[in-house]
């Protein structure tokens, strides 16, 4: 070669070797080995399922064998070999590889055992029913697509993925200087957790582990401990212990035998049956007679037949030692994000799906309204043909050529190319009345789905909404039961498994004073009775909120500022009777002159169930209780409140419930919680009863059938009166008068919906407790003033707490 024709360039060969690999490196990484966190796939699964889509290999179609489908990958935009293609798709049809299989197999897709899948020329395929879900509206413009390898045809860049499929399946990969390897999840938990990200965007990690429990392996088995769970969800990175499901039975003559039932992800059952076999052969562990397989089509049975000597246990934990039976998955959650390789925790593999999701809806809704908007286009021309056909006609039979006619019809009616033409496309039939009709509620219909479509578009709230709508219909079409167990290590046994679960009565005070007693503690005395001494508290502090719960019960915590903050019952240091408590700041993050104004045991969170709110000005606000599901350590945001306004009672409802609001002058007004609708967890609410200005708001309950209302007042006065004798009105009037208030009465502190068993518990600012059967309070009238309930000898104490307790029989 001549240098002087510039034929050779010289480089330095370090820098080549430096850019080369680099290149090889980067070609690996993005084109082969790791998942794309959009839809979870590498470029090899990508094109296996777009290439059966392309040939059509639907569910309800005919398997198609498998060599066609890897020809078809190869030669149009895989290049490479085609035992990795087959492979590939092997692994995507065996339900032990992959939790939500994406390709469904006819014939021999190799087993557990390790055999190997029948050669391509023998097995055959199709698309399972979820795999459909990944490329649904893939002809909507929802995604872009790249020229394959020899720019011949287009391939798609990402699938449209209508299901997390990173995190549902997962993936594994080792590139270049890094590796992936995700462990599958169960689809129910991620789209809650997706669900719960829609809902409260701000949600934290621990908020999603509250649903997202941990991986779901296709093959059950157990994860011991939660750390690496935390770990894997917090940092991407984390160590999973599994170990198999065994169980020790019973056999003849007083011999156990150990069953296996289900093996670690991954597991050779062949070649852990072959290694417990060599490590009985060579004396490393003892006591077991008999080692078989009886797994069939019912599933897998391992049964380990011991010795009359052996101790089961000791023999399954030196199995777990060292055998396969116990093996540790190694958690790296490292996908492509915009093609580059980042490392994700829970949260951000989720907000990047949602992400793609919400693109993906908004590219759907825009190429639908194109489609509508140039349907009504046409329908409006064909309209005008019908107006007009005697002359349409003759315009069109007067017309030497198309595009004369085609002309005068946009002239004379003021058309566009495209409505003339399809006036000139329209066959004779439709000039008849029924075609007409037919026309016009087209046209009423794509009026409507045209304004649906950018009442989507322009609003982000409805995007998000679509998006959550299907993914709960996937969830309800595809979602199955969690097959693997998580279970607790030694050192992560759950603390309130080791609580008693008892009733107990808390108690607040004014000043933020805390504590649990045990709720036999009081004995109920007759009506008019002194009361013990519940608490001694410091001078000038009194109880403000008392109520009776179980140890294992979620407390939620309103606070005046319309803050909720959530504890279980446990966590509140258990006191003796007359001791003051714990102050409330040492166990929640209260701010100011931030107090706790309201509490609401919760066992469960019902997803049908409601709380509504009451503040002291009357307004009212209902909103689902899920919405509370998950509250911070700072807690979060219950209701808006108006200037000078303060949050004072929350109530469980369903939906369909009644309430009465009742005033310190006495008044109340009964209606439907139908009257109030639904609202978010930061929005002020709505009217409840109108108050005057030195009136306010001191309770509200749920109206129970046959049950009384009880009112006490500040001086130890109450009464119960009927409900019935509390109409139902209308949301936001004045009510009607339920307490005769007077000055040896005082205002009124409390009232509450109440049965013949019940029980209340009524407490003073100096602390001293009574509690009575309601059975022996009187019946009165609403315009009554009752009688003594609880004497007041002190004339600065006041009644500024009442419990109410159901007897249980």
């Amino acid at each position: 070669m001549d240098k002087d024709k510039n034929n050779i360039i010289e480089v330095n060969i370090e820098d080549e070797m430096k850019t080369s690999y680099l290149d090889y490196a980067m070609s690996v990484i993005v084109s082969r080995a790791l998942p794309d966190v959009r839809d979870g796939l590498k470029p090899v699964h990508r094109r296996i399922l777009y290439a059966m889509s392309e040939l059509g290999l639907n569910p309800e179609k005919q398997y198609r064998k498998s060599a066609r489908v890897v020809g078809d990958v190869l030669g149009k935009y895989h290049p490479h070999s085609d035992i990795s293609v087959y492979d590939a798709m092997v692994r995507l049809a065996q339900d032990f590889n992959i939790r939500y299989p994406l390709v469904d197999g006819h014939g021999n897709f190799g087993s557990i055992d390790g055999d190997s899948p029948a050669a391509m020329r023998y097995t055959e395929v199709k698309m399972t029913k979820l795999t459909t879900e990944m490329l649904r509206d893939i002809n909507k413009e929802t995604i872009d697509y790249r020229p394959n390898f020899d720019e011949t045809l287009k391939e798609p860049i990402v699938l449209p993925s209508k299901f997390p499929n990173l995190l549902v399946n997962g993936s594994s990969g080792i590139a270049v200087g890094m590796a992936t390897n995700i462990p599958p999840h169960n689809l129910k938990e991620i789209i809650d957790g997706l669900i719960m990200l829609i809902d409260e965007p701000e949600t934290d990690i621990d908020g999603l582990m509250k649903v997202v429990k941990g991986p779901d392996f296709p093959t059950g088995a157990m994860i011991m401990g939660r750390e690496g769970i935390k770990s894997a969800f917090k940092t991407g990175r984390g160590k999973l212990r599994i170990r198999a499901v065994a169980e020790i039975e019973e056999h003849s003559r007083g011999r156990s035998k150990i069953v296996i039932t289900e093996l670690p992800y991954q597991v050779n059952k062949a070649n852990l049956i072959g290694k417990i076999a060599e490590l009985v052969r060579d004396k490393k562990i003892e006591g077991i007679s008999d080692l078989r397989d009886e797994s069939d089509r019912e599933g897998m049975r391992i049964v380990i037949e011991l010795k009359r000597d052996a101790n089961p246990n000791i023999v399954l934990n030196n199995l777990y030692k060292q055998t396969q039976l116990q093996t540790t998955f190694g958690v790296i959650m490292l996908a492509l994000v915009d093609d580059e390789p980042r490392i994700l925790n829970l949260k951000q593999a989720l907000v990047y799906y949602l992400e793609h999701q919400k693109e993906i809806i908004i590219r759907r809704t825009q190429f639908d309204l194109n489609k509508a908007e140039a349907r009504a286009h046409i329908v409006e021309g064909l309209k005008i043909a019908l107006d007009n056909i005697d002359e349409v006609i003759n315009i069109i039979r007067n017309s030497k050529e198309e595009s004369i006619a085609r002309e005068r019809l946009m002239k004379n009616f003021g058309l566009s190319e495209k409505q003339a033409q399809a006036i000139l496309d329209m066959r004779l039939r439709r000039l008849t009345g029924l075609e007409r009709e037919k026309l016009e509620e087209e046209y009423e219909s794509l009026i409507k789905e045209i304004n649906r479509l950018k009442e989507i578009l322009s609003s982000e709230r409805k995007i998000y909404q679509v998006i959550r709508e299907e993914l709960l219909e996937i969830k309800e079409k595809y979602g199955d039961r969690r097959r693997t167990r998580i279970m607790p290590s030694a050192d992560e046994i759950d603390i309130e498994d080791m609580i008693e679960e008892e009733d107990v009565i808390i108690t607040l005070t004014h000043f933020g004073y805390i504590k649990r007693v045990p709720e036999d503690i009081y004995k109920a005395q007759r009506r008019g009775g002194k009361g013990i001494t519940g608490l001694t508290t410091r001078e000038e502090d009194f109880v403000e909120d008392l109520f009776i719960t179980s140890t294992h019960d979620t407390i939620l915590f309103f606070t005046n500022k319309g803050r909720v903050y959530s504890l279980k019952a446990y966590e509140i240091p258990e006191g003796r009777r007359q001791a003051r408590g714990t102050a409330i700041i040492n166990l929640l993050n209260l701010t100011g002159d931030e107090r706790v104004s309201a509490v609401i045991p919760i066992e469960k969170y019902d997803p049908e169930s409601n709380l509504v709110l009451i503040t002291k000005r009357g307004i009212i606000k209902k909103t689902k209780l899920e919405r509370f599901k998950n509250i911070r350590k700072n807690g979060i945001i219950a209701i808006s409140l108006r200037e000078e306004d303060e949050l004072i009672g929350v109530k469980k409802t369903n939906g369909k419930r009644e309430i009465i609001v009742v005033t310190s002058n006495g008044m109340s007004i009964r209606f439907s919680e139908k009257d109030v609708r639904e609202m978010g967890r930061n929005a002020m609410g709505v009217k409840a009863i109108s108050l005057k200005d030195d009136d306010e708001v001191v309770a509200m309950d749920l109206i129970e059938d046959g049950k009384y209302l009880l009112v006490i007042s500040e001086y130890g006065f109450g009464k119960r009166t009927p409900l019935d004798d509390y109409r139902v009105q209308n949301r936001g009037g004045v009510g009607l008068i339920t307490y005769n208030t007077k000055k040896k009465t005082g205002k009124l502190v409390s009232a509450k919906v109440i049965d013949e068993n019940d029980e209340i518990i009524m407490i003073s600012m100096a602390g001293i407790i009574i509690r009575l059967k309601t059975k022996d309070i009187s019946i009165m009238g609403r315009s009554t003033q009752g009688v003594t309930l609880m004497k007041i000898n002190n004339k600065n104490d006041k009644v500024m707490a009442v419990a109410k307790y159901v007897e249980e029989e």
